[in-house]
């Protein structure tokens, strides 16, 4: 009897691994694919052909990163029964016509799980169960829930190197790029663009702005003083004495949403008490519903702290590589590279024409088991 053992292909282990890590990091299926075919990773199909027959090496898809996210072998353990077979008429009307087989997903239910690892894990347990929570989280909300996800454009030849790393410290929502005002590169936030009714349009001017030019130096100054030879040492103690912070604002973002929705819940029953059509109020109930729902499976599912040591941090600043020739090089190309790698965030604040920036580097490998700190500063612009 042969007995089959999978192994760790490390080439596509590291892809998986950067697939969950952007994932969990805010970027949506078709992002992540993208980056990925920018990056010319070659796609399952076209690094194995043999095993994909069925498939065009066309480069990735939205579909395959989706696959990728929701596969939990990447755990470790053996799954069995996830799909079932079924044979169906091809004309029910008409039995002689034969019949087609087609394979459908189980309820999750059924499926059995090993109890011990089957297998080397790529994923941890905690950041696949998180990146199924956050799927969830998105999917409650419907087709309203998917409209207000975040989208960041991919058309186009000019570069946006900050393409969706810039919030709006009004209406938090990413700035989109956009050439304005003698071939300039801005990043904009229109209040047309937002919902009627939200609470954001009181203070947010009719368009904010913020130009590259006036944030790209800085930013880049700032970065290269954190991880000068000499300042090594300094940027590691500031960052294992970052860990939590992330986690914290993760948890009082989840409970803000989880409050939003129990209180969108109270008024609608205020409403229906004060003789409201209950039937006129079915869909926003239940869309309450759902986000309450989501917020609260989220908030039990957010894993506990990592500690990440000293050696860890300098394992992750190791692997950045030359950060300062690429600061210096500034090719739009390697910076996009390396702000993905140093998970740069960017909150303008308009009245105060300042910026918060932040960086979390990440790096998920045999080494460093997906441990994050943060460090951030606040840039003030000129004019």
């Amino acid at each position: 009897m042969w007995l089959r053992v999978l192994a760790v292909d490390e080439p596509a282990a590291e892809v998986v691994r950067r697939i969950f890590a952007e994932y969990l990091g805010g970027k949506g299926d078709r992002a992540i694919a993208n980056g990925l075919n920018r990056d010319g990773i070659p796609c399952p199909s076209a690094r194995r052909p043999e095993q994909n027959r069925h498939r065009l090496a066309d480069g990735w898809q939205g579909s395959s990163v989706r696959v990728i996210l929701e596969n939990p072998r990447y755990m470790g353990y053996a799954f069995f029964g996830r799909w079932a077979r079924q044979e169906m008429l091809l004309d029910p009307e008409d039995v002689s016509a034969g019949h087609v087989v087609r394979f459908r997903r189980v309820v999750a239910e059924k499926v059995v799980r090993s109890r011990t690892p089957a297998h080397p894990a790529i994923v941890s347990v905690e950041d696949f169960t998180q990146a199924q929570l956050l799927r969830r989280a998105r999917a409650a909300g419907g087709m309203r829930g998917r409209a207000k996800l975040e989208r960041i454009r991919t058309r186009g030849t000019r570069p946006y190197v900050l393409r969706g790393r810039v919030r709006c410290g009004i209406c938090t929502r990413r700035l989109q790029g956009a050439v304005i005002r003698k071939e300039e590169v801005y990043y904009r936030s229109m209040a047309r663009t937002l919902a009627p009714g939200s609470s954001a349009l009181a203070g947010h001017p009719r368009t904010v702005n913020l130009r590259e030019f006036d944030v790209f130096d800085l930013l880049n100054r700032w970065l290269g003083d954190l991880f000068k030879p000499e300042n090594v040492d300094r940027t590691v103690a500031a960052l294992v004495a970052s860990q939590g912070q992330g986690r914290t604002a993760a948890v009082e973002t989840i409970r803000k949403r989880l409050s939003d929705a129990e209180a969108r819940l109270r008024r609608l029953q205020a409403a229906i008490e004060a003789g409201v059509d209950p039937a006129a109020l079915v869909e926003a109930i239940n869309e309450a519903q759902a986000q309450r729902a989501a917020a609260r499976a989220e908030l039990d599912g957010v894993a506990p702290p990592t500690a990440v040591s000293e050696a860890e941090v300098y394992a992750m600043i190791g692997a950045l590589g030359d950060v300062a020739a690429a600061l210096k090089h500034a090719k739009p190309e390697v910076l996009e590279q390396l702000y993905d790698r140093l998970n740069v965030e960017l909150l303008y604040e308009p009245k105060g024409r300042t910026v918060l920036a932040s960086v979390t580097p990440r790096v998920v490998s045999e080494c460093v088991r997906g441990g994050s700190c943060t460090l951030s500063t606040r840039i003030g612009l000129p004019g």
